[in-house]
């Protein structure tokens, strides 16, 4: 009876063994939620029907900074691969990755890190971080690391790591996608030029295709685009124009609108060192009302500014080039608390305006998503802006974090709800007076969207050629456009948050010789005391016997 209930349970044992083997289960216990995966994540996983490659090129001689990096990385790819579950094993759409930095492709920046070790010395280490995704033949780069100026090097890896699932999904779903979207830039009112556009329709181009054109007359013309990007008008908008951007929105279309509130001149601000302002009147005012929203005319300037080269020198034969601040082109704060901004740079601009929220309870969802910082100024229109005056006390910049963007969700009003259509207007469908629930952003600054050019070669958008910084236009206005073409709430993967557990590195260097003294002797000398007490147990014991 015995021998057949030892048999029992080595059966038992061994069956339990296998379903241990065969079924995998994971609790995520932590507190922010590291190691669960996204919903809309699991549902892009599970429309992959072919093995997807992963190669991860962040290897070598790593510090520990981007150790934890590489493993956070390696551990993402694993919870996708859990993910796909029971039908992966179906389809045969395994995902397996290597760590190997091996073969690296053309067009990708190293990172080097120079870092000094604890004896004083400078080391410099250069490495890749970037994932390579193949799908099907094509393959998809995936930024490891965010780099954000002004942060610590802990708070960009920890940044780095909380974007790593929105990373991997925004590269699946540029490999899975079977039509490419279209959005489109607006022209026929002094928008900014192909040219002028030209980094940021670079980097859209990986998402999109791009058209550009007029409205003309007829409704309808728009409903084939994802999105509509108006950038930095100068002139008025017809009555058809406006009509047909009305109906395009109420059909659930997408506008990203980049203002301006105010009219200025670049050429004679760079020629004579001044500028008039004067309103900017685009013939918008009553449509944005409508959408809860005012472009206001009126200049912002602030304290946290970049600066200008400024001769302050009295003599013309020898210059004296100084960088002074200058308040009419504010570094613009972003908000932590939208996945269009969340952890990206400040977002620079010049001759910016402000923006109110207006219609109260109207059921809009509205977010501010740029702001200036605590030490900001209004100057209202008309007035002169002068180059060469920067004096300004602290008391004079008396507003604080005014809103200079923002994103607007929801179910809109119709401008013509209760007006005719415009005479020569082409309708192709009736007025709708309601929208379907959709999205707008507003920007009122025309320079946030506009690139440069220098020696023949466009600049990155947001590049400040002077302090030779980049700050996060082009971020900005990526996510934007990603944001307003996002059905599946996949974006909001960029709000991902995990607590920052930082190591007091000086606290560390000190205590690190009592700290190997503790791991190394109170180990061997427990191990001494329990031995020596087992020994006099014994002695007692058989001494006793004897």
């Amino acid at each position: 009876m015995k021998i057949w209930k030892g048999i029992a349970i080595v059966v038992a044992l061994v069956v339990t063994n296998l379903l241990v083997h065969q079924v995998v289960v994971r609790w995520d216990m932590t507190n922010d939620r590291r190691y669960s995966i996204a919903p809309t994540t699991k549902a892009l996983l599970q429309e992959l029907n072919a093995p997807l490659q992963v190669t991860i090129l962040l290897d070598g001689e790593l510090n520990a900074g981007f150790q934890r990096l590489q493993r956070a990385t390696v551990e993402i790819v694993e919870e996708l691969e859990a993910a796909r579950g029971e039908r992966r094993e179906a389809k045969g759409a395994a995902i397996d990755y290597r760590v190997s930095a091996e073969a690296i492709p053309q067009g990708l920046s190293p990172t080097v890190i120079h870092e000094r070790t604890h004896k004083g010395q400078t080391a410099q280490t250069t490495i890749y971080p970037y994932a390579l995704l193949t799908y099907k033949g094509k393959t998809a780069v995936v930024e490891l690391l965010r780099n954000n100026r002004g942060r610590s090097g802990e708070e960009n890896l920890n940044h780095s790591i909380e974007n790593l699932e929105f990373a991997f999904v925004e590269a699946l779903h540029t490999l899975t996608r079977e039509k490419v979207e279209k959005i489109a830039f607006l022209e026929g009112h002094g928008e900014l030029t192909e040219r002028e556009v030209f980094d940021l329709s670079q980097a859209l181009s990986h998402y999109y295709q791009i058209d550009r054109g007029t409205l003309g007359k007829e409704t309808g013309v728009l409903d084939e685009y994802r999105a509509v990007i108006i950038a930095d008008p100068q002139e008025p908008f017809s009555e058809e124009d406006k009509y047909i951007l009305d109906q395009y929105l109420m059909q659930g279309g997408r506008i990203l609108w980049v203002l301006n509130g105010i009219r200025f001149s670049n050429t004679t601000l760079s020629q004579s060192g001044m500028t008039p302002i004067i309103p900017l009147e685009l013939n918008l005012s009553d449509m944005l009302f409508r959408y809860g929203v005012r472009v206001n005319p009126v200049l912002v300037q602030d304290l946290q500014c970049l600066p200008v080269p400024v001769d302050v020198s009295n003599d013309p034969q020898q210059p004296n080039w100084q960088p002074m601040p200058w308040t009419y082109a504010p570094l613009l704060l972003t908000s932590q608390a939208s996945p269009i901004t969340r952890n990206i740079m400040q977002v620079s601009a010049t001759m910016a305006s402000m923006l109110d929220f207006v219609g109260g309870e109207d059921g809009l969802y509205k977010t501010t998503l740029l702001a200036t910082s605590s030490n900001s100024k209004l100057t209202g229109t008309p007035a002169e802006v002068d180059l060469s005056l920067f004096e300004g006390t602290e008391s004079e910049f008396q507003y604080a974090f005014i809103p200079v963007a923002a994103s607007i969700e929801g179910v809109f009003p119709s401008l013509f709800a209760h007006l005719l259509p415009p005479e020569g207007i082409e309708l192709h469908a009736p007025l709708r007076k309601q929208s379907s629930p959709t999205k707008q952003i507003v920007v009122a600054a025309g320079s946030t969207i506009r690139n440069e050019w220098q020696q023949g070669q466009p600049l990155p958008l947001g590049y400040d050629r002077y302090t030779q910084t980049q700050f996060g236009n082009r971020d900005f206005m990526v996510n934007a456009v990603l944001y307003l073409t996002d059905d599946s709430g996949w974006m909001s993967l960029r709000q991902k948050q995990f607590t920052l557990r930082l190591i007091n590195d000086q606290r560390a260097r000190e205590g690190r010789i009592s700290a190997q003294v503790i791991s190394i002797i109170v180990p061997l000398l427990l191990l001494a005391i329990v031995g020596a007490t087992v020994i006099i147990v014994r002695r007692k014991r058989y001494t006793k016997a004897i």
